[in-house]
Order: structure tokens, then C-alpha cells, then sequence
């Protein structure tokens, strides 16, 4: 059973930066892709940015391309969040995630693990 373990969250001013890091348990290889999603109060979840444990596909919602990038350090089994330019309305609690999945970004009910989640606040 993979663990996922996020950390990096907190308060920060708009304009600001932020990186989470999502740490696995183990490097499994039955893991194909890791994925942060966000769940904003009174909204539903949803995809944030998406990796793959091997080879260079990323994916970026529209909503945060060119302000967050994803990363893997894959000798530390971590995924990395790079938030810049921070908006209020980026404020939400932020989940790792990863599937088994062959896709790089399956729909929300095929992600196998989850982690605890971390709260992102931007204030203006």
C-alpha cells in the first residue's frame, strides 16, 4: 500500500510562491502517473497538474499554465508543485495523488492512492 504524504502549504500573500512536495512511501511500479488536485470550499475537486513516474509527460490545467509547474525528483520518490504568481482564487486544500492507470490524467475515480491533503491559503 503506497503512502502519500504532502507538505508545503501555508499562507501566502497574492503574487507570492509556494512549493508542495508529495512524498511516496515507496516507489511502486505499478504507479504510472502522479497527479495534485485541489478542492476549493463549496467546490468540487479537481486536476491541478499531472506527471508521469518515467519519461517527460506533464500536464498543466489551463487555469494555473505558466503560473505552477510540476516536478518529479524520482531518487527521493517525490513529486514537486512549483506555484508562482499566486492568486486568491488559488486557495483551496491540495491533494497528491497517483493511479496505476495508463493515462496520464485518468478521471478522479481511477486515482488508487491519496494523501492527507495540505492547505493553501492566498490572501489578498
Amino acid at each position: 500500500q503506497v503512502q502519500l504524504v504532502e507538505s508545503g502549504g501555508g499562507l501566502v500573500q497574492a503574487g507570492g510562491s509556494l512549493r508542495l512536495s508529495c512524498a511516496a512511501s515507496e516507489r511502486s511500479f505499478v504507479i504510472n502517473s502522479m497527479a495534485w488536485f485541489r478542492q476549493a470550499p463549496g467546490k468540487e475537486r479537481e486536476l491541478v497538474a499531472a506527471i508521469r513516474w518515467s519519461g517527460t509527460n506533464t500536464y498543466c490545467a489551463d487555469s494555473v499554465k505558466g503560473r505552477f509547474t510540476i516536478s518529479r525528483d524520482n531518487a527521493k520518490n517525490t513529486v514537486y508543485l512549483h506555484m508562482n504568481s499566486l492568486k486568491p482564487e488559488d486557495t483551496a486544500v491540495y491533494y497528491c495523488a497517483a493511479s496505476r492507470r495508463l493515462f496520464l490524467t485518468p478521471p478522479l475515480s481511477e486515482y488508487d492512492y491519496w494523501g492527507q491533503g495540505t492547505q493553501v491559503t492566498v490572501s489578498s
